[in-house]
């Protein structure tokens, strides 16, 4: 495997910046998403740490979306399950960091083998769809509070008892958090890289751009799916973990509703699908976005606003929402795609024949067209 070596630089510098974000004590007005105004201040270190946990959420999901073609809704079940595992065996069992840790990774290993196998029998939307309601299941049983495990609605607050003092929450901790949530990020990248560059990567892109064709060569799809699948849904749970340190309570409505999966959707057509810095990118910028609309929305100089300027300001999903349709119709490919045609432009070509993975692109695997059905 070849390492590129302008990319892996880009890489280490900007992990060496976001870790050195917490010596920085900058005052950055207007652009932070916290109440302060500090760069390193505890509110704006836990935001950008959970940017940093979806950054990788974002980048295992791509494995599954952009690099195999699968459009799953149901990797908020795996994250969710990170979450709720985690806290239980912390919580209700009084486990050891360790082994509430092992149990996490093994349920999640489990689950992603179980739902991964049932789903992949099928394919297009009704994989779709059957993700989906595996997900749904998993909300309502959460919601249902089974043996009064999860506390329902009202969520399971994480027991910090059995946790060394670094990751108790505390805001003295703010710092060893957000480092533990960049390292996640970097493990999580270095683990997608390497099974991408590999030899199963090259099949699962072969088996996205043309099932049939890598059937005829010997290929049989079902399996490197399944890992593609699997290897998504663990790092959503991993993913599950370090969110659960860093806000310290499972709610159902925060860690395991559709829309959080439809946002995980947005965030890889964002940063651009098939692409693992373009998808870390949309990860993070969407999570940051939202948060910096939220704190924009609660500005009281916006009451005395016409309402048609108002209230799309005061609905930071309804503005998110705007930039992701003005992405699909002008950015194709997402900022991943806009980057790559800008080099192309400047080096005086024309992009390379792989067509950058868009939401069109995909949904037209997912429903086959009318040629299609007949030739089949």
């Amino acid at each position: 495997m070849r390492v590129p070596r302008l990319g892996l630089a880009v890489g280490v510098a900007l992990v060496v910046l976001a870790a050195l974000v917490p010596y920085l004590g900058l005052h950055v007005p207007a652009v932070l998403p916290g109440t302060e105004d500090v760069l390193n201040s505890a509110g704006n270190l836990s935001i950008l740490a959970v940017c940093f946990v979806f950054g990788a959420v974002a980048l295992g999901y791509d494995v599954l979306f952009g690099y195999t073609g699968l459009l799953s809704l149901g990797v908020v079940l795996h994250f969710a399950a990170g979450v709720y595992v985690f806290d239980i065996a912390l919580t209700d069992w009084h486990w050891s960091l360790g082994a509430a840790l092992a149990v996490t990774l093994a349920a999640g290993l489990g689950l992603a083998l179980v739902v991964g196998a049932v789903s992949l029998r099928v394919t297009g939307i009704a994989f779709t769809m059957v993700t989906l309601a595996f997900a749904q299941a998993f909300y309502f049983l959460i919601q249902d509070n089974p043996h009064g495990l999860t506390g329902g609605q009202d969520g399971l607050a994480l027991s910090t008892t059995r946790l060394p003092s670094v990751l108790s929450g505390a805001v003295s901790n703010t710092r060893s958090l957000y480092w533990l949530a960049l390292a996640f990020l970097v493990v999580a990248g270095a683990v997608v890289w390497v099974f991408i560059e590999s030899s199963v990567g090259h099949v699962l892109v072969a088996v996205r751009d043309n099932e049939a064709r890598a059937e005829v060569l010997g290929v049989r799809p079902f399996g490197f799916k399944l890992a593609a699948y699997t290897l998504s849904s663990l790092v959503a749970t991993g993913a599950g973990v370090v969110y659960l340190l860093l806000i310290g309570t499972a709610v159902p409505d925060a860690v395991a509703t559709t829309t959080l999966t439809l946002s995980i959707v947005v965030m890889v057509m964002l940063g651009g699908a098939a692409s693992r810095g373009g998808a870390v990118t949309g990860g993070i910028l969407y999570w940051y976005l939202e948060s910096l609309l939220v704190k924009v929305s609660g500005q009281p100089s916006f009451a005395g606003l016409p309402a048609v300027v108002r209230v799309p300001l005061s609905q930071p999903q309804f503005l998110l929402g705007a930039v992701f349709i003005l992405f699909v119709f002008f950015v194709p490919g997402g900022l991943a795609g806009a980057v790559a045609r800008l080099r192309a432009r400047r080096a005086g070509g024309l992009p390379g024949p792989s067509q950058p993975v868009t939401a069109h692109s995909v949904l037209a695997r997912l429903v086959p067209s009318r040629s299609d059905k007949e030739a089949s």
